[in-house]
């Protein structure tokens, strides 16, 4: 990751999702109501989703890039269409 205030937003997302897993935890052991669990699972997608898309984006623009720059960017755009078909399954 080269940017640093990316790097810091990505932290900060990840740590947060972390910190609503241990509270979704525990609600689930305190037999909450399922309806709110879930919502807050949602949430916690929704985290995981923009610190996923902030560090594919840091991503694309300095290591594809870079690879594209250098003339050798055949290796990072199969990369990328690999993670597009993850990220649709």
């Amino acid at each position: 990751m080269k940017n640093r205030t990316t790097e810091i937003e990505v932290k900060q997302l990840l740590k947060t999702a972390e910190g609503q897993l241990k509270a979704i935890l525990n609600m689930y052991d305190d037999h909450r109501y399922c309806v709110d669990i879930t919502k807050q699972v949602l949430a916690l997608q929704a985290l995981l989703k923009k610190a996923n898309n902030l560090i594919l984006r840091d991503h694309m623009d300095h290591c594809v890039k870079e690879a594209i720059e250098n003339k050798s960017p055949k290796d990072k755009l199969k990369e990328l269409s690999d993670l597009m078909n993850l990220i649709q399954q």
